[in-house]
């Protein structure tokens, strides 16, 4: 009886669904992303998962907000770069970078 589902190949939302410990390749669910203040537009290194209060350094504005998860960011900023690491498998690190985008809700 053959199998319903390749398990050395799964598609992308298999892989997404699963938890991080359980995907065919381990990798983390976090990233790291440079936002820009909306009052002074200093870029400031924010986690994904950030569990204090991110302060602008220039006008100390909040820039994101910890929730139970992810960190929310504030009404406004914009997130210019976002930094995801996934392990390929010949087990190097590898950034993907996602393109210019605002916060407005």
């Amino acid at each position: 009886m053959p199998l319903a589902k390749d398990l050395l190949h799964p598609s992308l939302e298999e892989e997404k669904r699963t938890c991080k410990l359980k995907r065919l390749v381990q990798s983390p669910n976090s990233y790291f992303m440079d936002v820009k203040c909306p009052g002074c537009y200093k870029i400031t290194t924010v986690f994904s998962h950030a569990q204090t209060v991110v302060l602008c350094v220039g006008c100390s504005t909040v820039l994101c907000q910890p929730t139970g998860g992810k960190a929310r960011l504030t009404e406004g900023t914009y997130i210019l770069v976002i930094h995801k690491f996934i392990v390929p498998q010949d087990g190097g690190y590898l950034a993907i970078s996602h393109c210019e985008a605002e916060r407005d809700s």
